[in-house]
């Protein structure tokens, strides 16, 4: 189908609208009655399993004690009841890959019984364990190829499921993956170890402050989802998006974003269906999405869940990725779920909104009315400065990717450079013990609109900041630096770890103290020394800060992702994953090759993909229509009328262009190295630089070739036919 042909489709396709199927009717069934009623949760458990059982459970699932595998088989046989109940007949272990997706082995419940008849059979070795081929997953060097063998386990903290099908259903179970050795292949496994980490350094700290009841602490998760919404025709139609999630090629078009007229705007019919039914199905699945609107770029949209236990948002977040883009096939669109997957508008990230506390003294990132009487709040606001400053290039490398190389520091936030946005009234408390002691809060606040029907409304203490990849926000923090396309488990597992890091540090000097008042102060006036830098409330955007940030505060500018991800293989991250126990030194140094091998992989099948689209449909294209230039000239001229050559010549030499771009990226393509860091650096160095060229060359015939020989849809129709 040509680009034309495409957008005819598309339009046709939005002027005829109609819904595929019956509108959803939340009247037959309440919101609340539909709320996780696909989830085998604590109230199904508490009915259906004997007391003792339950209770045990409850311990793990709420105290982290160690599981009870002998009630294995009492647990299997009630789930196994509940799902069959609920039109299941396959059971499946989902897991997630060094890959960054959701993975799946399904098993049937059913077993022959040797009379010619079947049963039904789920036993407590099956929940817990399961045996799925560990050899095609990334591993980076832990398993070879020739060694399959896996295991995938129950993680009791996070619920099974049921996933719907035209067809029939499945039991989810959510697990572990680990190799035959013990070592995690897996990103569920170090979020799990990172968050007992956290809760050991985080209990001697509520210890020194009279919390000795030692409820767990649970760090919580959640992430705002950006992504795009384009017509399916229109995404067939490019190869560049289907195979590598963004465009190549492509010009920006008259109008982007420029006058922000779709931020927050109104939500287009066919928009707002495909939302409704993606949050229906998410309602069924007990994943509490909230917050629905447009963002700022033409087409981009966002999904918002409240905040839950970091391991259960963790699986949540992978399945929001999920019906996105399941739903969204029925209303005839595509889901993109890329950084930048057009050139010149605002990417997407996921905005990773984090705090952590317990049932006893809840949230321990809340300030209060006054949070410069509020020393616990600001120790452990304080470990967290400590923490982002210290290990700043390695939350810098576990957000690095191809991808989100395109959106860090481009038109939108963040930067590269981590920092932490405190707003007004914090800022003010640290550099009040800095200088001595805390002695005042500035209040928050009202705010009187001026008009006598509009109430008055609480006013914050401190704006917001938009540009700070690392910005406090209210009773938590929102790491905004990751990627739309990529799981949250990394950046949590690294959360959670550099924080119990720095609470051990101060738990440490805390606990040996004689007066704990006077060590908290002399710890905090410390860190803010030490630490301070760390802390900028302005423009992340400006090119004062990036001076400012890299040559007077020295704080790490790791601009590509070939610049980040040999952190990862450093000895001082080595030490500090191996001294919590969350990950060994061979599984950091995998997680750092895998991570390098998909940024080359990445960038290596863009090339390619821009070779081909290049020599198959863009310089075909740009010919014919030279070819029609130059039978025109011909006619012409056989009529002694004048012919302005300029643009035959503009476009023969842009073809040119372009060509030699393209030989130039398949000679280099050739290039090999067993040497990860320098093969990124080399896809940074050489092949992007050619990319880059590329398109210019081919984004400039775009603007010359008939729209009717162009083969590709056009910016103008992906963004903005609805």
């Amino acid at each position: 189908m040509s680009g034309n042909e495409a957008r005819l489709e598309a339009i046709s396709a939005v002027v005829n609208y109609k819904p595929i199927s019956e509108p959803l009717s939340f009247a037959e069934v309440s919101t609340g009655e539909l709320f996780a009623v696909n989830v085998f949760t604590t109230a199904e458990m508490k009915k259906r399993l004997p007391k003792p059982v339950y209770k045990s459970l409850m311990e793990t699932i709420r105290q982290g004690k160690p599981l009870d595998t002998s009630t294995a088989d009492i647990v299997a046989a009630a789930m196994k009841d509940w799902a069959i109940e609920k039109g299941a007949t396959h059971y499946a272990h989902v897991f997630y890959p060094l890959t960054g997706l959701t993975a799946e082995k399904h098993d049937s419940f059913l077993t022959p019984n040797g009379d010619g008849s079947a049963i039904a059979e789920f036993s407590g070795n099956q929940l817990i364990q399961g045996e799925p081929d560990g050899s095609s997953f990334p591993t980076g060097g832990i398993r070879p190829t020739f060694e399959a063998r896996g295991y995938t386990a129950w993680d009791v903290t996070s619920p099974a499921y049921i996933l719907e099908n035209p067809n029939g259903t499945t039991l989810c179970i959510p697990t572990a993956f680990v190799s035959w050795t013990g070592e995690a292949l897996d990103k569920k496994t170090p979020v799990l170890r990172s968050m007992k980490a956290l809760n050991e350094q985080a209990q001697r700290i509520l210890r020194l402050f009279g919390h000795t009841d030692g409820a767990i602490v649970v760090p919580t998760a959640g992430s705002e989802q950006e992504y795009f919404l384009i017509d399916r025709h229109f995404y067939l139609a490019r190869p560049d998006l289907v195979t590598a999630g963004r465009t190549l090629f492509g010009a920006k078009p008259p109008k982007g974003q420029e006058f922000d007229d779709h931020y927050f705007g109104a939500i287009p019919e066919r928009v707002l269906a495909c939302m409704l039914e993606t949050e229906r199905e998410l309602y069924k699945l007990g994943v509490p999405v909230r917050t629905r609107h447009n963002e700022v770029a033409p087409s981009q949209y966002e999904m918002a869940p409240m905040h839950e236990n970091a391991n259960v948002s963790t699986d949540h977040q992978q399945l929001i990725m999920l019906k996105l883009k399941q739903v969204a096939q029925k209303y005839g669109l595509a889901c993109l779920t890329h950084e930048k997957p057009f050139a010149g508008v605002n990417g997407s990230g996921k905005h990773l909104n984090y705090s952590f506390g317990n049932e006893t003294v809840g949230n321990l990132l809340d300030p209060g009315d006054t949070p410069h009487e509020n020393k616990r709040f600001l120790v452990f606001c304080a470990a967290v400065i400590r923490a982002v400053d210290k290990y700043a290039p390695l939350l810098r490398a576990v957000i690095a990717s191809a991808g989100n190389d395109h959106r860090l520091g481009a038109n939108e936030a963040p930067p590269a450079i981590i920092s932490i946005f405190l707003g007004e009234q914090l800022t003010d408390i640290f550099e009040q013990i800095k200088a001595g002691g805390a002695k005042s809060s500035k209040p928050s606040g009202i705010l009187n609109l001026g008009v006598d029907t509009l109430p008055p409304l609480p006013r914050h203490s401190g704006d917001r900041n938009r540009t700070s990849p690392f910005a406090f926000t209210g009773n938590k923090f929102e790491f905004r630096a990751v990627g739309s396309n990529q799981s949250i488990a990394s950046p949590l597992m690294v959360l959670n770890t550099i924080i119990a890091e720095s609470l051990d540090y101060i738990a440490t000097r805390l606990e040996a103290a004689e007066d704990l008042d006077a060590a908290i102060e002399a710890v905090l006036k410390e860190i803010m020394e030490e630490h301070g830098r760390i802390i900028f409330n302005g423009d992340g955007y400006s090119e004062e800060w990036h001076r400012e940030a890299e040559f007077e505060r020295g704080l790490p500018n790791l601009r590509t992702a070939a610049d980040a991800l040999p952190v990862l293989g450093s000895e001082e991250v080595i030490s500090l994953f191996e001294k919590y126990k969350v990950l060994s030194r061979r599984e950091v140094l995998s997680r750092r090759d895998v991570k390098l091998e998909q940024y080359v992989m990445a960038i290596r099948v863009e090339a390619r993909l821009m070779v081909r689209m290049g020599r198959t449909m863009i310089v075909p294209a740009a010919v014919r229509y030279l070819r029609e230039l130059g039978e025109t000239a011909v006619h012409l001229k056989s009529l002694n009328v004048p012919f302005d050559t300029t643009t035959a010549s503009r476009v023969s030499e842009c073809i040119k262009a372009l060509q030699d771009c393209l030989d130039d990226m398949e000679k280099a393509l050739g290039h090999e190295s067993d040497d990860l860091e320098a093969e990124a650096r080399y896809m940074r160095d050489t092949i992007l630089p050619l990319m880059v060229s590329a398109r210019a060359h081919a984004d400039a015939l775009e603007l010359m070739v008939p729209d009717d020989l162009w083969p590709l849809p056009t910016y103008q129709e992906m963004l903005f036919i609805k």
